[in-house]
């Protein structure tokens, strides 16, 4: 028996994509139990689970903006009002944050490097259980991931980092057509 090309799974990881414009509904708790169990079962080298996650919604987006806020201001004192309120605004672009935080432990066999990778893919593991759902997401980094005061507000400790933002609601509007190419040179034989 010959396997088919291409099955619905591998259309759908081929299909994916973000989508900044999210709004209601976001994923409930029970679904949000499921999308926690498949960022588990990434690679993860000796079973150190080095991802947590932080789950923001309701009026905590407010709060984050506020956090958000205050980063900016400590990072840039001259900051515009309008860039102020972009950064406050910035949470209540979507019903749900997820933080994906990865956590370093020290490990002979295990590189920290090693550790974030398998906590990326934690948080991408996310993203796609929550397409699975029905919903959409978008990952945001930018200087709110490598900001110590958000991190320190978020409660991130010394040998965590935050990884990104996982934006997560209901898509408004089409998704937007992505280049499916394959880039010329990224498979090489050896």
């Amino acid at each position: 028996m010959t396997k088919p090309i291409m099955n619905m799974h591998v259309e759908f990881l081929i299909e994916r994509n973000s989508a900044a414009r999210l709004d209601e509904p976001a994923p409930n708790r029970s679904e949000l139990s499921v999308m926690l169990k498949s960022a588990f079962r990434v690679p993860d080298h000796a079973g150190l689970k080095p991802v947590r996650f932080i789950s923001i919604e309701s009026h905590r987006l407010e709060a984050l903006g506020n956090v958000f806020e205050q980063a900016l201001i400590k990072r840039n004192p001259a900051a515009s009002e309008s860039q102020r309120e972009r950064a406050r605004k910035s949470p209540m672009r979507a019903p749900m944050i997820i933080v994906a935080v990865s956590k370093i432990t020290r490990h002979a066999q295990v590189p920290a490097m090693e550790q974030r990778l398998s906590a990326g893919c934690s948080a991408y593991a996310i993203l796609l259980s929550a397409e699975a759902f029905g919903y959409a997401g978008i990952w945001r980094t930018g200087d709110a991931s490598r900001d110590s005061y958000i991190a320190k507000s978020l409660g991130v400790g010394e040998n965590e980092e935050i990884i990104g933002f996982l934006y997560l609601g209901t898509r408004i509007g089409e998704p937007k057509m992505l280049d499916k190419d394959i880039p010329e040179n990224c498979l090489r034989h050896w």
